[in-house]
């Protein structure tokens, strides 16, 4: 699918996807902190490669957590965190403070992208009627430049333009900061767009 040809129509749906997703994923991620946590109205971006790493900075280095979606629309969820965020977020959980991500606070981290990714997809899936799983999540420490680079790779996202879904969470009015992308692999959307009617 040329992702620069999606009509309004095609957005709105793929936005609506995103919204009562990321909206299922916030409760979830209340429930696991304890505390409320809003989301922002999910953006459906189509850009290129040199306008993601602008935009939000290549070269730093981040946490991600990358969960791949099988079923019937294969491709990959990724949750970019700040290391603080990260750590702020393993703290929060652990009750303990680390200089340094240890093996606990890396599950912490990938039991939050199993549960985030896990209500997200079960929600799409309802909407959708299509059958959606999560495989079990990896933790990277990377450049944020090459954490993408590899997961659109991976998403079989060739083109010079790709599509990313993203949510900004928001805990007690403090943004986590992080992003969460949802990155279908080529025929997924078509599944979609075309579970709801929508051509």
């Amino acid at each position: 699918m040329d992702y620069s040809k999606l009509s309004n129509m095609q957005l709105d749906a793929l936005r609506e996807i995103g919204n009562i997703g990321a909206g299922n994923a916030a409760t979830a991620l209340s429930q696991l902190l304890g505390s409320k946590v809003d989301m922002t109205v999910p953006n459906v971006n189509i850009v290129s490669f040199d306008e993601i790493f602008s935009r939000i900075g290549g070269e730093e280095v981040v946490l991600g957590v990358i969960v791949r979606v099988l079923g019937d629309t294969p491709g990959n969820i990724l949750f970019i965190f700040t290391r603080e965020t990260g750590m702020d977020l393993i703290k929060q959980l652990t009750h303990k403070e680390e200089e340094e991500i240890s093996e606990m606070g890396a599950s912490v981290l990938c039991e939050i992208g199993n549960i985030i990714s896990g209500s997200y997809m079960n929600a799409i899936s309802k909407f959708t009627n299509l059958l959606i799983m999560p495989s079990v999540p990896a933790v990277t420490f990377d450049m944020l430049g090459a954490i993408l680079s590899t997961t659109f790779i991976e998403s079989e996202q060739f083109d010079e333009c790709v599509l990313d879904i993203e949510t900004t969470f928001m805990q007690d009015d403090t943004e986590i900061q992080g992003y969460f992308y949802y990155i279908p692999m080529p025929g997924s959307l078509e599944k979609m767009l075309s579970s709801l009617g929508v051509k």
